[in-house]
């Protein structure tokens, strides 16, 4: 008889006998399971297709015999597999406007621009300056003689300054000495050449000497008579209040003046003192010009009772004062010296005649 086993599972009780007689466990069979059907399962029913619908709504599949559900559409999610892209944003203002007028976008921004710098200009235009206001400007004919200097009058801001022509011809004309003046030289003026010393002291003022051609007067005589009027000690200078330097053609040609001391005859002197009325008769200052009448420096006038000379300095002395910026000054009373700055051409009121400014 055989021992049970020990330990482990217990035998099965269910034994058998081999060819020897002996029992033996017997071993259950191995179940056979049928292999899995190849008939698939009952299929069920398939939802209706449907075409999506006129709006734009998606239809999902649903069961037979349901009513179709509509979707709203909306975006689809984005396959994992792809790369995102990155929304960018809304364009700007800026961009949108030049995206919806292209090239006009950049056309307008310039005619606005080329418009508004065309109505400045003609404003600019319109707009008179300050020459205009002080008088028409002039410009002076070129000599043709080498010392010729033809840059014309410059008419600066202040106005012009003259005596008045007399409202009649004077009662009594001194005669003329020598063989009298012209009336009408060339229209041209010429610088007369030579420079001088500095004649007194204080601060500086250089002026050229010029006259015009054709009127047959000696440039370098009335020169020296002016620079002999300014350089007195009873001059402008007196005390040391300034001084004075004559400059030559070269100088003048490139603007190292303060002034210039103009002899021009009486038919150009409406061109030397435009819209001042000098009626060919009174002397003037316009601009950089202290212009002396060839008339009056050969004749003077009634008052002066034909001294000459002693009017050529008061003429001198009278014009430049101008040029240095003085107006003109009233008689002080019956008897007194005449200010160098009153009117003596047109009359003495009263006062003696003086020709300097600090007898």
């Amino acid at each position: 008889m055989v021992a049970p086993p020990t330990g482990g599972r217990p035998a099965s009780r269910r034994v058998g006998t081999d060819g020897a007689g002996l029992r033996v466990p017997r071993t259950p069979p191995a179940v056979r399971r049928p292999p899995p059907s190849r008939v698939s399962s009952p299929a069920r029913p398939v939802a209706a297709r449907s075409r999506p619908p006129a709006d734009g709504r998606l239809l999902v599949d649903r069961p037979a015999g349901t009513a179709a559900r509509p979707v709203a559409a909306g975006p689809s999610r984005p396959s994992p597999f792809e790369p995102r892209r990155r929304s960018s944003p809304p364009p700007g203002r800026l961009r949108r406007f030049v995206l919806r007028h292209g090239w006009r976008a950049y056309a307008i921004p310039l005619l606005t621009i080329a418009t508004l710098l065309t109505l400045v200009d003609l404003a600019r235009q319109d707009t008179p300056s300050e020459a205009a206001t002080s008088g028409p400007a002039v410009t002076a004919p070129v000599s043709a003689g080498e010392a010729a200097v033809g840059e014309g009058v410059p008419a600066d801001a202040d106005p012009a300054e003259g005596e008045a022509p007399p409202a009649e011809a004077p009662a009594e004309s001194p005669p003329a000495p020598g063989p009298g003046y012209v009336e009408q030289g060339a229209g041209t003026v010429t610088v007369v050449p030579g420079s001088s010393a500095v004649y007194g002291s204080g601060p500086l003022h250089r002026f050229a000497v010029e006259i015009e051609d054709g009127i047959g007067v000696d440039g370098a005589a009335f020169a020296a008579a002016v620079e002999a009027t300014l350089a007195d000690p009873r001059g402008w200078g007196a005390g040391g209040r300034m001084s004075f330097q004559r400059v030559g053609v070269e100088e003048a040609a490139a603007g190292e003046f303060d002034f210039k001391v103009s002899l021009i005859s009486p038919g150009s002197m409406e061109t030397y003192c435009p819209g001042v009325g000098t009626g060919g008769y009174t002397s003037c200052r316009y601009g950089e010009r202290a212009v002396i009448n060839l008339a009056r420096w050969e004749t003077a006038v009634p008052d002066y009772e034909g001294d000459v000379a002693t009017y050529r300095l008061y003429v001198v002395n009278h014009e430049v004062g101008h040029a240095l910026g003085n107006g003109h000054q009233e008689c002080p009373g019956p008897g007194r010296l005449a200010p160098v700055m009153q009117q003596q051409t047109l009359g003495l009121e009263g006062c003696a005649r003086n020709p300097w400014p600090f007898p």
